[in-house]
């Protein structure tokens, strides 16, 4: 047979993208739909489609015809007959069983009596079943909504939930169409459609479900547009005390909603608002393993008509516990990637809701609403007197010895040098690295113990053009708003995290009124753990389709090494 597409779709849902295959785009953006990636190597990617992804395909309305349609059309070589016999069974399983209301009682239906009534006797999740109305309806226990959904997913069979919500107590939230500073404001079309695909109306189909969008596109903005559509006090849990401070600034500043309807429950303060906003972290809290989390309570004080999760790949293990009791209320999830770390995906899914809306990263970046961004990873060498205490250390150590490799702080005092005049970050995963660069380049860190004013001082500093350069260990990941920020130079990482890499990312995405590139710098040790956690956090540009250079340490020493320009970095 001729070859045709990029992609080989292998028996055992595997495919094998050829990267420079002239299709190798639009073959990888369809793939991104209802696949996962798994490796990226230079010439070849693998990609996996599992039930989970065809289930998030399912839920945001890809069909089994569409998905087999595209693996058709992409593919070098027939599509192997398991393959498509396996999309069309795991997609006919979404919405085969639907949680439902009958007089005012949880029931579970199906057109499959067989499949009930197995599903009935199967361990795991016969504990939830009360008896059957007759053949297609079985009686759900009441307080067994969210743990039932979570328990047929693990057995392969998703729900569709069109039991409803709770309506919440009513607030009249109302988008403004100019900020408090003057300037116009209105909904970007992505952000209008994610938000409206959310409610779907209002009906049982809308309510709940992830919205999956880059860092600096607006995650918060859509948030808000779904306040304004389900009008209902609202309980926001976000990253931590900055992340909440911003939300609070941006619905004041974007909202009809007065100060004294908005309220921070933290570590800081704990007060309850129509809207409140906690971090995830005080929700958790608890002296001792052995103790409840006194602080789950908020989700019962207040009549919440929607809860949002920011960040919602880093929802905390115990959140899903108390999400699980509390599916009557609508639920939001935002996130830049649908990965976790702790594979808790299936929990996101099933408690949260499947994924609702998601654009590609760089169908965003051609539009203009998020900055083209330039990728480059530079090798430097491990030094001779590190060789031997590396080989003789442990997995963890070696990574450790390899991440605070010395030559690395060369390398960044040259790309410092390189973008003088820029806005950079340096970031960084252990403290030691952090406080000597901070010393060395006489540059103010951000870290953990940080306290919340000083971190919002120095980040106002940054935003006002006081600081030109900010050094951040892992806090800087997540929810910090620092639109001028147009280089960030990463040193290490939390061993392979792909959702690190989305969240350092976005913090250099937003567009730039000059319309330069935003520049991602990696640094990384040669042959050591430290570039194989690199190459899996890549994972994550290469699925938003990102290509990014690999150069070698002495290039950026001698001073051969360019950045890219605009149009070299979007060919």
């Amino acid at each position: 047979m001729t070859a045709r597409g990029p992609a080989i779709v292998q028996a055992d849902l595997t495919v094998l993208l050829e990267v420079d295959h002239p299709d190798y785009e639009p073959a990888r953006d369809a793939l991104a739909a209802f696949s996962e990636l798994v490796k990226s190597p230079e010439h070849i990617h693998t990609y996996r489609i599992t039930p989970l992804s065809l289930w998030n395909a399912a839920a945001s309305g890809i069909t089994a015809a569409q998905v087999l349609d595209s693996l058709t059309r992409h593919s070098r070589y027939e599509v192997p007959e398991l393959v498509r016999t396996e999309v069309l069974e795991y997609i006919s399983r979404y919405g085969r069983l639907v949680l439902d209301l009958h007089d005012g009682r949880y029931v579970l239906r199906s057109d499959d009596t067989v499949l009930l009534k197995m599903l009935s006797h199967q361990r795991g999740v016969e504990q939830y079943f009360e008896g059957f109305l007759d053949d297609r309806t079985a009686l759900i226990s009441q307080s067994a909504r969210g743990f039932l959904k979570q328990a047929l997913v693990k057995v392969g069979f998703p729900v569709e939930d069109l039991a409803g919500y709770t309506p919440g107590a009513p607030l009249d939230v109302q988008l403004r169409a100019t900020t408090t500073g003057g300037k116009p404001f209105s909904l970007r079309r992505y952000q209008k459609e994610a938000a409206e695909v959310f409610y779907a109306g209002g009906g049982p189909r809308g309510g709940s479900g992830v919205v999956v969008l880059p860092c600096g596109a607006g995650k918060t903005i859509v948030a808000m547009g779904a306040m304004d559509q389900v009008k209902a006090h609202t309980l926001i849990l976000t990253a931590n005390v900055v992340a909440v401070r911003q939300w609070i600034r941006e619905i004041l500043d974007k909202t009809s909603l007065h100060e004294d309807q908005i309220a921070e429950y933290t570590g800081d303060r704990k007060s309850i608002a129509p809207v409140t906003v906690a971090t995830y972290q005080i929700v958790t809290y608890r002296k001792r393993k052995s103790e409840e989390f006194p602080h789950f309570e908020i989700f019962n004080k207040g009549d919440w008509g929607l809860i949002i999760y920011d960040e919602v790949h880093l929802l905390p293990a115990p959140v899903f516990r108390a999400t699980a009791a509390i599916q009557s209320r609508r639920r939001l999830g935002l996130t830049a990637t649908l990965v976790r770390e702790d594979g808790l995906e299936e929990d996101v899914f099933s408690l949260v809701g499947p994924k609702r809306y998601d654009v590609p990263w760089r169908e965003l970046e051609k539009q203009g609403w998020i900055a083209t961004a330039d990728c480059t990873e530079v090798r430097v060498e491990l030094p001779s007197p590190q060789r031997m205490p590396y080989a003789l250390a442990g997995q963890r150590e070696q990574y450790r010895i390899a991440a605070e490799n010395p030559v690395k702080m060369d390398v960044l005092a040259a790309l410092l040098e390189l973008h003088k005049g820029d806005r950079v970050l340096v970031i960084a995963q252990y403290l030691d690295q952090l406080h000597e660069l901070a010393e060395r380049f006489k540059l103010p860190l951000i870290e953990g113990k940080t306290p919340s004013r000083k971190r919002e001082e120095l980040y106002a500093k940054f935003r006002s053009g006081e600081i030109g350069t900010l050094v951040v260990s892992k806090v800087g990941n997540f929810a910090v708003d620092l639109p001028d920020a147009n280089v960030m130079v990463q040193l290490s990482g939390t061993f392979g995290s792909r959702q690190e890499e989305a969240q350092r990312l976005g913090r250099i995405l937003r567009p730039k009124e000059d319309g330069s590139l935003a520049r991602f710098y990696t640094i990384v040790t040669r042959e050591t753990r430290d570039q194989e956690f690199s190459a899996n956090r890549q994972l994550f540009l290469v699925e938003q389709g990102y290509r990014y250079r690999i150069v070698e340490a002495g290039e950026v020493l001698g001073g051969q090494f360019t950045p890219a320009q605009p149009q070299e970095a979007t060919s």
